[in-house]
């Protein structure tokens, strides 16, 4: 029985773990779930029979070793800054490794001594990175082996909330860790290039250039660019493409509404508010506005940023001039702002997630000029088996599969932009209903 050593319990593994249990007796797998959440794991193994739940450190070096030498494949959905210690365990054990995160420098410095191993360490295998990148390759491959040229390459992808779920005017739920949505966009310049010009967003103005992008079927959508869209260049062998642009979907209003808390200095970590004696949100957003005994707090934003009503009304809806106590003792600008919004855009027990992926392809062919789109919605069946968990959990799963039954002889570091690896997993997503909507512009 060739053992499966998942690591990591958490709200992204619940897909990936039910679809290598029903799929374990066929296989002949155990599936091993670790975390230092014991429940949390018992929960996702259900009792299978193939199944085991253990409580486990991932920091405790030698007992991870341990599992791994005791493992025939590792999964690790660990934050990705824990990667790499796996991976190298992973190498010395000469363990495959699948991972649903970006490629890191220390991961990439892994790549000989992976192969020295004999060992794949596969990553990026989740949506995005994941499906956008297996999904991209398969259409840019179909038209370059047609002889086109792409001439522009646009790529979205968004976790949002289902329309049936969607009760609120930020048209927007948590789907995923809320920390990572509050510091969207702090992580540095976005960087992209267009008709052969490179462009360069700071922080400060990202969500002031945001695209508008109608889905056909799905309605209209916002897009902010992400951080290094210039990478991509290369993975997608896109060297000489005069426009190549990726970035994240939110609904109508959402940019303008975070961009006023952008213009504040809110979403920040750098210092401590002192809001342990009785600060409210509403004293809390008048300390990043000028002092002034004769305005309210509203005039006073209003003014100072130019809003308008709408977005006025969404700053409201959220709470952010309530005269509530925060609650907290010591806490970062960014802390305080998650609270607010956890406490009014978290999932209600019968929501449902949605994620909304969507490409756009100009090329040359013949001497004509064509555009394609290419989009994905997949909803999200409850709470636990949601649409981030599927996207997310399954194209690692599938490949999981895939290796252990020596359909993906590869080694070293890989991302899935090989045919040999997003074909088979792409049409068995479809299976599951994960499919792509292709029309020509």
């Amino acid at each position: 029985m060739k053992k499966i050593l998942v690591i990591g319990a958490g709200r992204s593994s619940a897909s990936l773990i039910r679809y290598l249990l029903n799929n374990a007796q066929e296989n002949q797998w155990l599936i091993r779930v670790v975390d230092r959440d014991l429940k949390m794991a018992e929960q996702k193994v259900k009792h299978h029979s193939n199944g085991e739940a253990v409580l486990f450190d991932a920091e405790d070096a030698e007992g991870r070793r341990a599992l791994i030498n005791d493992s025939d494949l590792i999964i690790s959905m660990l934050p990705a800054s824990m990667h790499i210690e796996v991976a190298k365990d992973a190498i010395a054990a000469k363990k495959h490794l699948i991972t649903p995160s970006y490629v890191s420098k220390e991961m990439k410095s892994l790549d000989q001594l992976a192969k020295d191993a004999g060992v794949l360490l596969l990553n990026e295998i989740g949506v995005d990175p994941g499906i956008d990148h297996m999904s991209a390759m398969r259409i840019i491959h179909e038209i370059q082996g047609k002889g086109g040229e792409i001439t522009r390459f646009e790529s979205f992808t968004g976790g949002l909330i289902a329309p049936e779920s969607d009760n609120n005017p930020w048209h927007y739920k948590f789907t995923w860790n809320p920390r990572n949505v509050v510091l969207a966009g702090q992580g540095g310049t976005a960087l992209y290039i267009q008709n052969h010009r490179y462009k360069y967003i700071p922080p400060h103005r990202l969500f002031t250039r945001f695209k508008e992008i109608e889905i056909e079927g799905h309605g209209s959508f916002e897009g902010y660019a992400n951080r290094d869209s210039l990478s991509y260049r290369s993975i997608y062998g896109l060297e000489n493409v005069p426009t190549i642009y990726r970035g994240t979907l939110r609904g109508k209003g959402f940019c303008k509404a975070w961009d006023v808390f952008v213009q504040l200095g809110i979403p920040t970590e750098d210092f401590e508010v002192d809001c342990s004696k009785g600060m409210t949100y509403r004293d809390f957003v008048n300390s990043f506005l000028m002092y002034d005994e004769d305005l309210s707090v509203e005039l006073k934003l209003k003014s100072y940023l130019n809003i308008d009503d709408h977005t006025m009304s969404m700053l409201a809806w959220l709470g952010l001039f309530d005269a509530r106590e925060i609650g907290l003792g010591m806490a970062t600008p960014a802390a305080i702002l998650q609270k607010l919004m956890e406490e009014k855009l978290s999932l209600d027990p019968e929501d449902k997630d949605m994620i909304v992926m969507w490409h756009r392809f100009e090329y040359l062919l013949d001497g004509k000029t064509n555009e394609l789109h290419s989009s994905l919605v997949t909803i999200g069946e409850d709470q636990t088996y949601t649409a981030m968990s599927e996207t997310v959990g399954l194209p690692v799963a599938i490949a999981a599969k895939m290796i252990l039954n020596g359909d993906m002889n590869l080694t070293g570091v890989h991302v899935p932009i090989l045919p040999e690896i997003y074909n088979p997993i792409l049409d068995e997503l479809s299976t599951f209903g994960i499919n792509f909507e292709e029309t020509h512009a």
